[in-house]
């Protein structure tokens, strides 16, 4: 009976094993078919059948991009917008949080309804960008950090956790004579560091991630994001005799050539690699802490 139960056991592990390796090469494979094709020269890849390993080694693709002046800026303004809006982001939204969970606050119930019907009412597209045009803001690179440094659903995150503590350490910091800022610099921030880092990557992924605000209150050129010059070159790439973008054809005319489909590919690389870089330091905190400083 043992050895058939553990035959048994033995058998259900392959199955398992063999399904979650399954479902592993289903979402790996897309972006490792990425990969190598944005290292593989652009005419060869054009034959199609890359599966496992470029053919045709090249660096052009990423060359392309970085040696073209209007992508270049656009990293710059994407990386730019992405640290700026998550530091003062995090921030603002640590302080907010901490204010509304002061059960002594008089506004807080208020205030905090108050927030949660922006994150179900939206009065649309158009007096949104009449805001930002008569606040300054059009064309102008603030456009992606003013409106995105405090958001509803982070701060009630924050407020959540906050209210986890003890009040304990809040007390009796008031009887040292700790002021409200000394009090969540000192005690508050540390211990929220979990919710803080991830409340920074969901910051992060979405002002790297978002072009449509640059499509429609930033069109300048200079003020162009990667996202956005990637999603220009999709739109050219999946529309027959659309033009494409001057840096494309000017890369068409050198001896090697660069394609939609490589350089998009080489792009997309580029874009993902930051956020996999971050993602193994901000991974520790995703996990509740449990917080024994002050036995009641």
């Amino acid at each position: 009976m043992l050895k058939s139960r553990n035959r048994t056991d033995r058998i259900v592990d392959i199955i398992i094993i063999l399904v979650m390796l399954t479902i592993v090469v289903v979402m790996v494979y897309p972006l490792w078919n990425t990969l190598i094709t944005s290292f593989n020269d652009s005419r060869d890849s054009i034959k199609g059948g890359l599966y496992f390993w470029p053919r045709e080694w090249t660096l052009f693709n990423y060359q392309s991009i970085f040696k073209n002046e209007a992508l270049f800026k656009a990293f710059g303004t994407s990386v730019a917008r992405t640290l700026i809006t998550t530091v003062f982001g995090v921030m603002l939204c640590g302080l907010l949080a901490y204010v509304l969970s002061r059960k002594d606050f008089m506004f807080r119930k208020q205030l905090t309804i108050f927030m949660v019907m922006t994150m179900y009412i939206n009065a649309g597209l158009i007096p949104q960008f009449i805001l930002y045009r008569d606040l300054g803001l059009y064309n102008s690179f603030w456009v992606y950090v003013f409106p995105s440094l405090v958001g509803a659903f982070n701060v009630i995150v924050l407020r959540t956790y906050i209210n986890s503590l003890p009040d304990s350490l809040v007390e009796s910091a008031k009887i040292d004579g700790a002021g409200e800022l000394m009090i969540y610099f000192r005690i508050i921030f540390p211990l929220t560091l979990p919710a803080m880092a991830t409340i920074a990557l969901w910051i992060a992924v979405g002002q790297w991630n978002s072009w449509f605000d640059s499509y429609v209150f930033a069109p300048h050129q200079s003020l162009s994001t990667l996202q956005f010059e990637m999603m220009k070159i999709i739109s050219s790439s999946m529309q027959s005799g659309a033009r494409q973008p001057d840096y494309l054809a000017a890369s068409n005319a050198t001896r090697d050539m660069v394609t939609p489909n490589s350089l998009r590919a080489a792009m997309t690389i580029v874009a993902t690699v930051p956020i996999l870089c971050i993602y193994p330091f901000l991974q520790k905190y995703f996990v509740t802490v449990n917080i024994g400083s002050v036995k009641e």
